[in-house]
C-alpha cells in the first residue's frame, strides 16, 4: 500500500480527471452511443446477476478506480484479513468472520492456532442443541415442547439475526414461533409476553459480555416474568446464551449445554454466521443455516481468489467510493422489492455505517475525503410512494441499488410480473429522467414540475431465489463491500468507538436518575451541561408525581 496521501496519488488524481470528464455526460445518450452497454458493464456470479451499466462509468473508470485499490492495498488487506492477521488495529484483535462460514477442511489461524476446530465443535453443539429443542426432546420445566423462541440481543445480536429469520420465513417451522427483542422499553418485551406461554418459550441471551445494559435488562425482566409463573428452577430449561463470558450465563441459571461461545475475532455486525444465528437456527433448522454458511463460503472464495476488476464485492465498492468522494453523494439508497428481504437495509445500516463511519485513518490521522456513506431505504414499492420523490428530483444525487428475487412466494405469477415492472421503470426513470421537450401537450407552467434530470446512478442485482444459500451470498457481499471501501479510504472498518461514548455517559447518569426526586439528583447533575442537567431534572420531576 502507498504510504501517500489518498488525494496526493496519482490514481487519485487521474479519477478526478476523469470525473471532470465525464461530467457533462449523460447516461442516456451513453446507452445510445453503445448498444452493448449492458453486456459490459453487468456481471453474473452464480445465483446473483448484477447490471451497473446504469452508473456514471465508462469501462475505463473501472479501470482507474482498480488501479485505485491496487495501490492502497485492497489485495493485500484481503490476504491479511483471511490470514487472520489483526486487522483490527485499535483493539488488537483478528478479523476472522469469514472462519465461520469455512465448510472446507482449510486452516484459519489466528496467532499461529488453528481456529476451526472450535468453530466445528460449536457447529456440532448447535446442531444437536437446535435438534432437541426442535424435536421435542428438549422439553420446558413443565414436561411442555418448546414452541415459542424469544432472541434477546441489540445491534449485532439483534438485526442481523432478525433479518435473516424474517427472510427465511417459507423455511421456518410452522410449530415454533420467533421473536426479537432489543429495546430496553418494556412495551416491546410485554408485547411479545402477551401472546407466549411461559411453559413452551425459550429466550436466547446474546451477548458478547454478558454484560450489555440493555440486553442484561431484557434478560432480567424475562427471567422474572419465567420465575413468577415457573419457579427459579426453571430457568435451566427455558434459557440459552451465546456470549464469551460462560461464568456469567451459567449464574444466571442457564445450563452449560446451552451457552454458546463467541470469539473475540468476530465482530458483532459479523456475527450472525457465528452462535448468534442461534434463533435462526431453530426456527428454521440447522441445515438451513448450513445452506447460508455455503453462500456466504461461495462468496469469499469468490472474493478472496478473483482479480479486482472481475470481482463483484470490488466492482460495487469502487463505484461507491466513485460516487461518495468524485460526486459528493452524502448517502446510499437500498430498496429490496421482495419483502422478505423488507429488513435489509436495516442490517446493512450497521453494516456500513459503524465500519466506515469514521473521522481518522487507521493511523489516527484526519481523513481526507468522505468516508462511510449514509445508508438508508426500504421495500422498495412502499419507496416509491414516500422518498422517491427526492430521488428523483432533489438537487441531491443519491445513488440506488435495487434488489430483486426473479422468483417470489407464488414463484413466476402476477405478483413477481408487477414487482418486476415498478422495479425496472424506476431504474429507467432515474436513468433517463424526462426533458422538457417530451411535455408539449403540458401546460408551460407545469412543464418544470414534470420534468426529470435523469442521469441518476443505480445498480440492479438479481436474484435466482431468496433461498439459504443466495441469502448468504448477498449478506456476504455487502460485507466485503464494505471492507474494500474501508481499505481505500484507510480507516478501521472493524472498530466502533463511536458507539462507546454514549454508552459511558448513559451509565454515569443513571444514578441521577434512579434518586428519589429532584433534590437528590441535583447533586450528581451539577456536572452535567444546563441542558443535559435540565431535561434529567424535568424527566424526575415527571417520575416523582407517578
Amino acid at each position: 500500500m502507498s504510504s501517500s496521501p489518498l488525494t496526493t496519488l496519482p490514481a487519485w488524481q487521474a479519477l478526478q480527471t476523469h470525473a471532470a470528464a465525464l461530467s457533462g455526460l449523460h447516461l442516456r445518450d451513453l446507452f445510445a452511443a453503445d448498444p452493448d452497454r449492458f453486456a459490459r458493464l453487468s456481471f453474473s456470479f452464480g445465483p446473483i446477476r448484477a447490471d451497473y451499466s446504469k452508473n456514471r462509468i465508462m469501462p475505463e473508470t473501472l479501470g482507474l478506480l482498480a488501479e485505485l485499490a491496487r495501490v492502497r492495498g485492497v489485495e493485500e488487506g484481503r490476504a491479511a484479513m483471511f490470514a487472520g492477521e489483526r486487522i483490527n488495529t485499535t483493539e488488537n484483535r483478528a478479523v476472522l468472520h469469514v472462519a465461520l462460514r469455512n465448510r472446507e477442511e482449510r486452516a484459519m489461524m489466528v496467532d499461529g492456532v488453528d481456529v476451526m476446530p472450535d468453530v466445528r465443535a460449536t457447529r456440532a453443539r448447535l446442531k444437536t442443541f437446535s435438534d432437541a429443542v426442535r424435536s421435542g426432546q428438549w422439553k420446558g420445566a413443565t414436561g411442555k415442547v418448546i414452541r415459542h423462541i424469544v432472541n434477546i440481543g441489540i445491534g449485532g445480536s439483534h438485526l442481523g439475526p432478525m433479518f435473516v429469520a424474517d427472510a427465511l420465513k417459507d423455511f421456518q417451522n410452522p410449530g415454533l414461533s420467533v421473536a426479537f427483542v432489543s429495546n430496553p422499553d418494556r412495551a416491546q418485551l410485554d408485547e411479545v409476553l402477551a401472546h407466549i406461554e411461559p411453559g413452551e418459550t425459550l429466550f436466547v441471551i446474546c451477548s458478547k459480555t454478558f454484560t450489555t445494559a440493555e440486553t442484561t435488562a431484557n434478560a432480567s425482566a424475562a427471567r422474572a416474568w419465567l420465575t413468577a409463573r415457573l419457579g427459579e428452577g426453571a430457568v435451566a430449561k427455558h434459557f440459552a446464551a451465546v456470549s464469551t463470558n460462560v461464568e456469567a450465563a451459567q449464574k444466571f441459571g442457564i445450563h452449560a449445554d446451552a451457552v454458546f461461545p463467541m470469539w473475540d475475532w468476530v465482530g458483532g455486525r459479523y456475527s450472525i454466521w457465528s452462535a448468534i444465528g442461534l434463533s435462526v437456527i431453530l426456527a428454521c433448522g440447522y441445515d438451513t443455516f448450513d445452506q447460508l454458511l455455503a453462500g456466504a463460503e461461495a462468496m469469499d472464495r469468490h472474493f478472496e481468489t478473483t482479480s479486482l476488476g472481475a470481482n463483484l464485492p470490488v466492482i460495487l465498492a469502487l463505484i461507491g467510493v466513485w460516487y461518495t468522494d468524485f460526486f459528493d453523494a452524502p448517502a446510499v439508497a437500498v430498496m429490496p422489492y421482495d419483502h422478505r428481504l423488507k429488513l435489509f437495509p436495516f442490517h446493512l445500516q450497521q453494516l456500513d455505517m459503524e465500519s466506515n463511519g469514521k473521522g481518522v485513518t487507521k493511523d489516527g490521522a484526519p481523513v481526507e475525503t468522505k468516508t462511510g456513506p449514509i445508508i438508508f431505504g426500504g421495500g422498495g414499492s412502499d419507496s416509491q410512494h414516500s422518498f422517491f420523490q427526492l430521488l428523483h428530483q432533489s438537487p441531491r444525487l443519491i445513488p440506488c441499488d435495487f434488489i430483486i428475487a426473479l422468483k417470489g412466494a407464488d414463484g413466476a405469477g402476477p405478483s413477481r410480473d408487477l414487482l418486476m415492472a415498478n422495479a425496472l421503470a424506476q431504474t429507467e426513470a432515474l436513468m433517463k429522467g424526462r426533458a422538457a421537450a417530451d411535455l408539449t401537450a403540458t401546460p408551460e407552467a407545469l412543464r418544470p414540475h414534470r420534468e426529470f434530470t435523469g442521469n441518476r446512478p443505480s445498480n440492479t442485482l438479481l436474484l435466482d431465489e431468496i433461498s439459504p444459500y443466495v441469502l448468504g451470498m448477498l449478506i456476504a457481499l455487502y460485507e466485503h463491500k464494505v471492507f474494500v471501501q474501508g481499505l481505500i479510504w484507510g480507516v478501521n472498518s472493524f472498530d466502533q468507538w463511536g458507539v462507546e461514548l454514549g454508552k459511558e455517559l448513559a451509565k454515569s447518569l443513571m444514578p441521577a436518575l434512579t434518586e428519589k426526586g429532584p433534590a437528590a439528583a441535583e447533586g450528581i447533575l451539577q456536572s452535567r451541561d444546563s441542558s443535559t442537567a435540565g431535561l434529567a431534572l424535568a424527566y424526575l420531576q415527571v417520575k416523582a408525581q407517578l
